[in-house]
């Protein structure tokens, strides 16, 4: 099995050759015996020369440091003699090492640099036994090549656990961040206290004022790596996206916003003590509703406080469609296509204060079609087009009416 001549390399096997299956036969025998002052001397070896490691390798972590390279050399042996590695208690002990380096909060160059250190020394060792033992310049090439492979296959899996603990860990951060923003969102808002331990969670300052950011369009979730630094985002329904900004009106701060935001469709509240971030977060998710609506221009990103008019306005839609109901009644019985022509007329009657050249620009119609559908429109509304309040309740009937279809 130690030979190059191994059955598991026939011309026509798929098995990938791999370095230890080209060290002779009776090279593991000869090697064992040094197997613990071997362990040792890496040990040692380690202190001495990673600096994260410099300090005494005592406790659990100390513990885990001598199984890991007590079993390495054992495990690297078993390879050699073609035998199936020793299980490690049901757990991967290379994969966990990379998974505690991370939860210390070192890199992972400090265990990969061991890895190194521990490879070099076994080496030495592996050398000093195979002389003693007679084996020849070839025997210690293939070592040479099995052993640093070896330490090359321990590194990727710490390397993959080292990952797989970061990614839980940004999870968890991702969670925090969400929780935060959905406490700040709600409404009644949520105790001081309960803000401030989820701050503290998700390790976010709480600013004294703040300004909610509302948008769509972004599947990637680019946006929230491009806003001003300090801001907290999270994912509400569907593809609508929130970020507090602290101070937002600080100098620079809107722009900066307007450039994360770049094409996308988005709204900012307005800014706010930290306290009131519901407020700032319900003005800028009902402007953004607003603009999907077509009821508002698609500014990127629009100022909910330059929306007051239509916020109030649009606030109770379903009494906002009773007026509607109430006020557009006279075109009732007209078909939907001629109805749908009037309202068009009579918004840009009323928006352009009864211009008529105005009102056929706007419409892209002759002033004459104008003129005859506003005989039409006063067959219908008598002298409510003549009165101001019943004007007015039709300016917010008809846009009512063309949201709705919207």
């Amino acid at each position: 099995m130690a030979t190059s001549t191994s059955g598991n390399h026939s011309s026509g096997s798929q098995v990938p050759e791999v370095p230890w299956d080209r060290v002779p036969s009776g090279t593991a025998a000869a090697l064992r015996s040094n197997l613990e002052p071997t362990v040792d001397e890496v040990i040692h070896a380690i202190r001495t020369a990673v600096p994260a490691y410099a300090g005494p390798l005592e406790g659990a972590f100390g513990e885990g440091i001598r199984t890991a390279v007590a079993h390495a050399l054992s495990q690297f042996l078993d390879k050699v003699e073609g035998r199936q590695p020793a299980a490690s208690g049901g757990s991967d002990l290379y994969f966990d090492l990379g998974r505690g380096e991370a939860r210390a909060g070192r890199s992972l160059e400090a265990l990969l640099a061991a890895y190194r250190v521990g490879a070099r020394v076994a080496w030495r060792a592996t050398v000093s036994a195979a002389r003693e033992a007679g084996f020849g310049a070839e025997t210690l090439s293939v070592l040479a090549e099995a052993i640093f492979a070896y330490i090359d296959e321990l590194s990727a899996r710490s390397a993959e656990g080292f990952a797989f603990e970061q990614s839980i860990v940004a999870g968890q951060a991702a969670s925090r961040r969400r929780a935060l923003v959905y406490l700040l969102a709600q409404f009644p808002p949520a105790e001081r206290a309960a803000v401030e331990t989820a701050a503290r969670d998700a390790g976010w300052s709480v600013p004294s004022r703040l300004a909610a950011v509302v948008w769509q369009e972004d599947p990637d979730g680019r946006v929230a790596t491009r806003l001003p630094l300090g801001s907290v985002t999270a994912t509400f329904e569907g593809d609508t996206h929130c970020a507090f900004v602290p101070d937002a009106d600080a100098p620079g701060r809107r722009a900066e916003v307007a450039r994360a935001i770049g094409h996308r469709r988005a709204a900012i509240g307005p800014v706010v003590p930290s306290q009131e971030a519901w407020r700032s977060a319900e003005r800028a998710i009902a402007t953004i509703r607003l603009a999907q609506a077509g009821m508002v221009p698609d500014g990127r990103p629009l100022e909910a406080e330059q929306q007051l008019p239509q916020l109030i306005v649009h606030r109770d839609e379903q009494l906002l469609d009773e007026l509607a109901r109430r006020a557009l009644a006279p075109l009732d019985d007209r078909t939907a296509k001629a109805r749908a022509r009037l309202l068009e007329t009579l918004r840009g009657w009323l928006d352009h204060q009864g211009h008529v050249p105005d009102v056929a620009r706007a419409l892209h119609v002759h002033p004459q079609t104008v003129r005859y559908r506003l005989a039409q429109l006063r067959d219908a509304f008598g002298a409510a087009l003549d009165d101001p309040p019943s004007r007015f309740e039709l300016s917010l009937a008809v846009r009512a009416r063309q949201r709705r279809r919207a």
